[in-house]
C-alpha cells in the first residue's frame, strides 16, 4: 500500500512502512535526547532577547533559514543522495564535514549525542546492513541530520519527506524549549509551530537544491554567541 504525501506543491510517494519509520524516528518519543537541548535559546531568554511568542518564531526561523538548521538540512540531502547511490567516499566526507561544522562545543554536542543515540536505536529496531556498516565506520562522528538522511536512504524514505520531517522536528524542539523557558502556553507553542511552516518549506526547498557542500553556509552569529555564553550560564535547564 502506498501513501501520497503533498508538501510545498511537490508530491512524493512512499510506502506505509517507510512513512511509519520516518514518523517514529522524528517523534519526540524516539530516545535520542533532543529534548535536553535548546540551541542556545536558554541564554537568549535570560538575556531578554526572546520574551514573547513572536521572538521565539524569529529565533527558530533564524536557526532554520540561516543557521545550523539550514546547513544540516543541506548535509542531510547530500548524505541521502550519497547513500542512495552507494558512494561511500562522498558519504564519509559529508559525515566528517558535518561533525566539524559547529559554532560552539555545545552545538557540537547537540548534533553528535542525538546522532549517536539515533544510530544505536535505529540499528536495534530496524536493522539494515548498509546503515550498520556506515555507523560502524564513524564512531563518535555521527550527527543527527546526516545519520537521519542515511537511514532514510537505506530504508526507502523519500528525500523530500526526510528533509522536511527533520527540519520540522528541529523547529519543534526549539519551540518546545521556548514554551518551557519563556514560558509560553501550549496554545502559543502551537501557534508558533504553525507560523514556522512556510519557513520549513522554504528551507526544505533550499536544502534540496544543494548539489555540493561548498554551496552551504550559515549567518546566524547571534545564535552561536548565545550558545557560547550558555556554556557559562549560572543556572541551566538545557545542555545547549
Amino acid at each position: 500500500m502506498t501513501t501520497t504525501i503533498t508538501m510545498a506543491a511537490a508530491t512524493t510517494i512512499t510506502t506505509d512502512a517507510a512513512l511509519a519509520r520516518l514518523l517514529a524516528w522524528l517523534s519526540p518519543a524516539y530516545p535520542v535526547g533532543a529534548f535536553s537541548y535548546s540551541h542556545g535559546l536558554e541564554m537568549a531568554v535570560e538575556d531578554g532577547a526572546v520574551a514573547r511568542r513572536d521572538d521565539l518564531v524569529a529565533y527558530a526561523t533564524a536557526a532554520i533559514r540561516r543557521g545550523a538548521g539550514a546547513v544540516d538540512a543541506g548535509l542531510l540531502a547530500l548524505a541521502w543522495r550519497a547513500a542512495e547511490t552507494g558512494d561511500d567516499a562522498a558519504l564519509d566526507e559529508i559525515t566528517d564535514l558535518a561533525a566539524a561544522w559547529r559554532g560552539t562545543a555545545e552545538l557540537a554536542l547537540e548534533a553528535a549525542q542525538p546522532g549517536a543515540a539515533f544510530a544505536l536505536v535505529t540499528q536495534a529496531a530496524w536493522p539494515e546492513p548498509r546503515f550498520a556498516a556506515y555507523a560502524a565506520r564513524h564512531p563518535r562522528r555521527l550527527t543527527h541530520a546526516v545519520v537521519t538522511g542515511v537511514a532514510a536512504a537505506c530504508h526507502g524514505v523519500p528525500l523530500r519527506a526526510a528533509c522536511f520531517g527533520w527540519l520540522n522536528a528541529f523547529a519543534a524542539n526549539v519551540v518546545s524549549a521556548g514554551v518551557r523557558l519563556v514560558p509560553l502556553g501550549q496554545t502559543d507553542g502551537q501557534i508558533a509551530t504553525a507560523a514556522l511552516l512556510p519557513h520549513i518549506e522554504a528551507a526544505t526547498d533550499a536544502a534540496l537544491a544543494v548539489t555540493h557542500a561548498d554551496e552551504l553556509g550559515a549567518c546566524a552569529l547571534h545564535i552561536d554567541l548565545f550558545s557560547a555564553r550558555h556554556e557559562t550560564q549560572y543556572t541551566r535547564l538545557f545542555r545547549s
